[in-house]
């Protein structure tokens, strides 16, 4: 491929229609994720969605898509670690905002190429949005376990109470 190519290829900021198709994406993106019920669930990220006037969110994120994929706006807001630290946003939190992303991309018919290359971007955030700790080690969250029937129940309360009993005869 020679400089030539190099330079005719457009920007993904360019290829995705410029500033007005990144702020149409942007705004459909934010209404999902302000009444998303999972997100919402998160006291702090529930009172910080309604803290501000969503217009000043939804301008601030169009700043920050359009200089991430090579546009010339420059993104005025706080650093991504600085604004979401204390939001303590959980592994699940990041998957419901995913789902939120990917439909509102398959909305205004994204194309692979470009979605390919907004989720990079987005991936590359994860990091400094994610910052609730992981309750077991390796990201594996316990799932709950079924109940016992009673009379599965009492033979392991039985065997419980024999191995504490145990434990403190030692």
């Amino acid at each position: 491929m020679s400089t030539k190519d190099v330079a005719a290829k457009p920007s993904l900021y360019e290829r995705l229609g410029g500033v007005f198709a990144v702020a149409a994406v942007v705004d459909r993106l934010i209404e999902r994720v302000l009444v998303n019920d999972v997100l919402n669930a998160n006291p702090i990220v529930n009172e910080r969605h309604h803290a501000k006037p969503k217009a000043g969110f939804k301008f601030l994120v169009t700043e920050l898509v359009c200089q991430a994929t090579g546009g010339p706006q420059r993104y005025s807001g706080m650093a991504m670690p600085e604004s979401h630290r204390h939001l303590g946003i959980t592994p699940a939190e990041w998957d419901a905002f995913l789902v939120d992303f990917h439909a509102t991309l398959d909305e205004f018919s994204v194309p692979p190429t470009e979605r390919a290359e907004l989720l990079a971007i987005v991936e590359s955030t994860r990091g400094d949005i994610v910052t609730a700790p992981l309750p077991v080690l390796g990201g594996a969250r316990p799932k709950a376990k079924p109940k016992a029937s009673s009379s599965e129940a009492k033979p392991k309360a039985k065997a419980k109470k024999a191995t504490t009993a145990a434990q403190r005869s030692r």
